[in-house]
């Protein structure tokens, strides 16, 4: 009898040790005492517009790197890094002093060419009148007409001539093909310019494109134009699709959006999301203003009938000034949208 005693004690001491491990960590509560200073809101099930995330990079739509079709000298670099420009600025010079000379000998070549035509042109002038007379024969009259076509072919050839000089003298002035900033100066005076090497680096972030990638079933029903809610770097912003492409791999889809850079705000290079409509759910939502955050923890103050306590939540997609919790509240559940000063208090952990 003394040892079934013995033993139905540790059975039951056994029982609580366990159920002690088993049991839930508590939900932090506040003192009962008191109720957090606010408003009450009870939440309930709301239909929102849902969303797919797809997160991309925020880039100039105009940049360019800039570069020569000369070979020589660099003379001058007239800008700095993070310099504004303006569209047609000069940027670079290159020695073009060859160029100059050549462009002198094409010159001669020029008046020499017009001189050998104005004199082909007399004498078919003088021929066609004898021809007209039956003083001269056809094949004076053929000849001449040649010698006309020869002279006009060789003005046409040298002015030709002209052009190319002057559009590789052009290359020797390396110009802003648009208004925007610096953004990379890669020579400096007395460095050799060769063909295809970078210069000068410009771009305008006046205009921004975020590029992004989705399925085939996120990207089917978007349209050029349509407006679309985006973030880049967590701030909000509207975007207008450029266009929606296949991509280059996998079964997705390329979606370009553009965002208008009032200001030059965005610095380019930023995180972006474009939030892709993917229609109607039913979701539970709770002002922003109601969220407490303790470092990287979100959470709410929620009211019940022993106390306030502060429950941890999982946020989904911001909608304005509404956020979707979607893991942590259900309908039903009163929470409290406190007082700045009641917030600043909960967040501080107290």
């Amino acid at each position: 009898m003394h040892r079934h005693t013995i033993g139905a004690g540790i059975a039951a001491a056994l029982s609580l040790v366990v159920g002690a491990c088993g049991a839930p960590t508590p939900t932090p509560r506040l003192a009962e005492a008191s109720r957090v200073a606010g408003s009450t809101i009870m939440v309930k099930d709301t239909s929102i517009h849902a969303t797919f995330a797809a997160s991309g990079t925020a880039q100039p739509i105009r940049q360019a790197t800039l570069s020569t079709k000369l070979m020589g000298t660099i003379t001058e670099v007239l800008v700095k890094e993070g310099d504004v420009v303006a569209a047609g600025q000069p940027l670079v010079r290159i020695d073009a002093r060859d160029l100059t000379a050549k462009q002198s000998q094409v010159s001669a070549s020029i008046a020499e060419a017009e001189a050998m035509q104005r004199d082909a042109t007399t004498q078919a002038r003088r021929i066609r009148a004898l021809y007209a007379d039956s003083a001269a024969t056809r094949a004076q009259l053929d000849a001449v007409e040649t010698a006309v076509a020869r002279a006009d072919a060789g003005v046409r050839a040298a002015q030709a001539a002209s052009a190319e000089v002057s559009a590789m003298t052009s290359y020797s002035v390396i110009r802003a093909p648009f208004a925007g900033v610096v953004t990379r100066r890669f020579v400096d005076p007395g460095a050799f310019a060769a063909p295809g090497a970078p210069l000068v680096a410009v771009q305008d972030a006046s205009t921004l494109r975020i590029t992004a990638s989705a399925t085939p079933e996120v990207a089917r029903g978007l349209r050029r134009g349509q407006p679309l809610a985006a973030t880049i770097e967590g701030q909000p912003v509207t975007a207008s699709i450029e266009g929606v492409v296949p991509a280059t791999a996998g079964n997705l889809y390329t979606i370009n959006a553009t965002v208008a850079n009032r200001g030059m705000a965005i610095l380019p290079g930023s995180a972006a999301t474009l939030l892709l409509p993917l229609g109607e759910r039913v979701a539970v939502v709770v002002p922003a203003n109601a969220i407490v955050r303790q470092g990287d923890l979100t959470g709410v103050t929620l009211r019940t009938p022993t106390g306030d306590e502060l429950r941890w939540i999982r946020l989904g997609t911001t909608m304005g000034d509404l956020i979707e919790v979607s893991a942590g509240l259900r309908p039903g559940d009163q929470i409290v949208v406190p007082t700045p000063s009641a917030k600043a208090t909960l967040a501080e952990g107290n």
